[in-house]
């Protein structure tokens, strides 16, 4: 077995304006492919760690032979990471989520706009390239948080649930610097019908 780039659930243009077609042929069929691509041929003399989804390796790394452990961090995160953001998105996202995780926002944050503002802030304040975070512990408990590059929270014992990818290529062609106007737009194409399935299902 061998890691593959999975299928977007819409087309490359389905995200207009908001997330220009171009953008997103790259970054899906360019840079996460090359992930995929890198990931594979690290582990090619370690096929038993290829029997793994990626989200057990990035659990747990101290697990995973020393001479690959760096490249499934980054290739293997640049993976997962990758396809965490394209299944929470979609052409009819937006608005705000319901059922538990809703309660859960509530309760962890008191209320949607105070998560909103925090993780905006998280994205738009982070340094260089990496990533935005909800996450939730293994009681569900959510908390927001940004990592680095391909860091993820599954490498340090919590389950990404929504993640906003903030490195340049994520959106230069369309907002050059203006990171804050991608942070914008990202909100209008979340999928939350899919976040709140991933909850539901973490907490099971």
């Amino acid at each position: 077995m061998v890691y593959e780039l999975p299928p977007l659930k819409y087309s490359y243009d389905a995200l207009e304006p908001l997330l220009d077609a171009r953008t997103l042929e790259i970054h899906h069929g360019k840079h996460h492919a090359a992930y995929v691509k890198n990931l594979n041929a690290a582990l090619e003399s370690y096929p038993e760690q290829l029997a793994n989804p990626i989200e057990a390796l990035l659990s747990d790394l101290d697990a995973v032979p020393d001479a690959v452990r760096l490249a499934v961090r980054n290739h293997g995160g640049g993976h997962a990471n990758h396809s965490l953001f394209w299944a929470t998105m979609a052409p009819d996202g937006g608005g705000m989520p319901g059922g538990s995780l809703a309660k859960a926002i509530e309760k962890d944050f008191g209320g949607f706009d105070t998560f909103k503002d925090q993780l905006s802030t998280k994205a738009m304040k982070h340094f260089g390239s990496g990533w935005a975070w909800l996450s939730s512990d293994t009681s569900g408990g959510l908390s927001v948080v940004s990592t680095s590059n391909q860091d993820t929270p599954l490498s340090f014992g919590r389950v990404p649930l929504l993640t906003l990818d903030v490195w340049e290529h994520a959106y230069y062609l369309k907002y050059q610097n203006r990171r804050a106007d991608w942070v914008a737009a990202w909100w209008n194409v979340v999928d939350w019908g899919e976040v709140a399935r991933r909850y539901e299902e973490a907490m099971s």
